[in-house]
């Protein structure tokens, strides 16, 4: 079994020990997604092929608005593991940290397109896939530490190894710097909506950032009202709640008191990735230090642009498109601003 701390990218090179901007944690995969929406799979006969996993998203939409940034997670030694490197490094992200595990396929995801709001995901990760096969061991938690944000998801909770070696990760951090859970909640990854649950509240305690839409805050904290939620998740320890609510824009809430950020406008085309863009935005926004208001407007258009376009890591966008896409529907006169 290769190490998940050291892939194929190998070790860093003599004077290489810039922190990380954004650093990711968990699932990878390839998601063959219909070129033509409205289809039922079974009638489906041409499909795209695109680098998928929340985390993996989310490092690839770092990177788009040059932010220095990798993933740890495994792949398959096959074919379509060799691919996820190829298009890490194609969309700049640093590949060092993907292992491999022997003996384990790199799984796909099928999923159906009926805009605006069904959007079926088919998990094809039985009866185990390489990213819940990273160990504690496999970790390299000098770079963890170091990270500026590290970002991890509760899919990484549901099974050992995986669960052993995220809870370690946080543990890692020790305070430093920005951590983010994101809660991420896939039931058919859990026995149980209480196990996810519970797992959730103890990684919640090493964490400064959540961030999930209502049914995923209702996993963690066992309330659906957004304000309920984020004070819940303010209480077991978080700094920055984050609350998604569709339709109906996000929610979120700091030190400072809670800010409002209605939807953006957008003819949907797949939602699936969405949330991935808006996670990359946030990071974005956290580094460069916006306030909280600016920072979750330009996240919430970032997941607007990216559920107008087809694929997911493909669509993620630049910064100036996810300001032209502010301006034009808020008539916002943001202007792009140095990185912090």
């Amino acid at each position: 079994m290769n190490s998940a701390g050291r892939g194929e990218g190998g070790p860093p090179p003599p004077g290489d020990v810039e922190p990380f901007d954004v650093l990711t944690m968990g699932r990878v995969g390839v998601d063959l997604y219909p070129l033509r929406t409205g289809v039922p799979l079974q009638d489906v006969d041409r499909f795209g092929r695109f680098l998928g996993g929340s985390p993996t998203n989310v490092a690839v939409a770092a990177a788009r608005y040059g932010r220095r940034s990798a993933v740890i997670t495994k792949t398959g030694a096959d074919p379509f593991g060799t691919f996820v490197r190829q298009a890490l490094t194609g969309y700049g992200v640093d590949a060092r940290f993907v292992g491999e595990s022997d003996g384990l396929h790199t799984p796909l995801t099928f999923c159906e397109i009926f805009p605006p709001d069904d959007f079926p995901l088919y998990f094809y990760r039985a009866p185990k896939v390489p990213d819940l096969d990273i160990a504690p061991g496999e970790l390299d938690f000098e770079a963890i530490a170091e990270a500026r944000i590290f970002w991890v998801t509760v899919t990484g909770l549901c099974t050992e190894p995986s669960r052993s070696a995220t809870l370690a990760a946080l543990e890692a951090r020790e305070g430093r710097g920005i951590t983010v859970l994101d809660l991420d909640y896939r039931p058919m990854f859990w026995d149980s909506r209480e196990q996810a649950g519970a797992w959730v509240r103890k990684a919640l305690e090493h964490v400064t950032v959540a961030a999930g839409n209502l049914d995923e805050c209702a996993t963690a904290v066992g309330v659906r009202d957004p304000y309920e939620a984020a004070r819940a998740l303010r209480e077991c320890g978080v700094s920055l709640a984050v609350v998604k609510r569709g339709p109906d824009g996000v929610l979120a809430v700091g030190d400072a008191g809670p800010v409002e950020v209605p939807p953006v406008p957008v003819e949907v085309v797949n939602g699936l990735g969405a949330g991935d863009a808006f996670g990359g935005a946030l990071c974005h926004g956290l580094l460069a230090g916006w306030d909280l208001g600016r920072t979750i407007s330009f996240a919430n258009a970032a997941g607007a642009h990216v559920a107008g376009e087809l694929a997911c890591s493909d669509a993620m966008p630049t910064e100036e498109q996810v300001l032209a896409r502010l301006r034009a529907a808020h008539g916002e006169t943001t202007r792009r601003v140095d990185h912090a």
